[in-house]
């Protein structure tokens, strides 16, 4: 059994025309086994955190009641994409299982809003965020090399609490971001195959076999998101992460649940010069 399925085209040629649908229940399966899997290990194997020394008192004076994380915009975009992208799926993998309707135009409608919600966070990243919180640094390596040697046993420094972001959101930001890139590009191509108020229908703009690795290319990262969305939301809804979750909502986290988990040597509250200052002082 393959993961593709093949035609012949027109001119004899064999081309691949999309992924094997079985691949939607491996990328839910997969999905459903890690999250068993991560609970069981928090639930009876996880050992307690421990971090590095305590941030000066004087890093922690006059920190509001809440810390503010997420702005409005960022609110808005992020709830935005999630609807486009809970659209999308539905609308690409129910079909595929049996549950029939007219789902084109729901998906290139919900695509078209994706695309614009992310076009308006690159922008709204670059000029208007910290671009550079959400990508690996060295002391995220660094910390992540401390805790594999813990939870192996071996004696090392603790490691520092998080930044605004930990290593783990970063890398899944990461593949989040390479999979729906590769949706877009291709689903922005695959648009000119069908009907839309933005250009005219052209199905032979490429080769049979352009086409055919596009569409490859779209349905590898449309599984890939089924599984990626799943541990996301067994994320949002775990105990711990639960204040982080809620200021997507509300944008801000309480300032004891900051202190508990994130050094504010490394994420700067807008605002608090004791804090900056001794950040500048490393």
């Amino acid at each position: 059994m393959g993961i593709l399925e093949w035609a012949t085209s027109p001119l004899g040629q064999r081309v691949p025309i999309h992924i094997a649908w079985f691949l939607i229940w491996v990328a839910v399966i997969a999905g459903l086994v890690f999250l068993i899997v991560h609970a069981i290990y928090v639930r009876y194997f996880a050992k307690h955190k421990e971090f590095a020394s305590e941030a000066p008192p004087a890093q922690t004076l006059d920190l509001p009641a809440r810390i503010p994380r997420h702005s409005l915009a960022a609110r808005m975009f992020h709830w935005i994409m999630a609807a486009a992208m809970f659209v999308l799926l539905f609308t690409a993998f129910l079909p595929r299982v049996g549950v029939q309707f007219n789902w084109v135009t729901y998906h290139w409608i919900a695509g078209t809003v994706l695309t614009i919600s992310i076009l308006f966070h690159i922008v709204h990243s670059i000029f208007y965020m910290d671009f550079w919180s959400i990508w690996p640094d060295r002391s995220d390596l660094e910390d992540a090399r401390r805790r594999v040697e813990r939870f192996f046993g071996r004696s090392t420094a603790a490691p520092r609490k998080f930044a605004k972001y930990p290593l783990e959101n970063k890398l899944y930001h990461g593949v989040v971001m390479l999979s729906g890139l590769a949706v877009i590009a291709t689903g922005i191509c695959m648009m000119f195959r069908v009907r839309t108020i933005f250009f005219p229908r052209n199905p032979y703009l490429f080769s049979d076999m352009t086409w055919g690795m596009m569409y490859v290319l779209h349905g590898l990262a449309g599984v890939g998101l089924i599984t990626l969305t799943i541990v996301h939301v067994y994320f949002a809804i775990r105990p711990e992460k639960l204040p982080i979750t809620a200021s997507m909502i509300v944008g801000s986290m309480s300032r004891e649940f900051y202190l508990q988990e994130h050094d504010p040597q490394r994420w700067i509250v807008p605002g608090m010069p004791n804090q900056r200052s001794a950040a500048d002082g490393d």
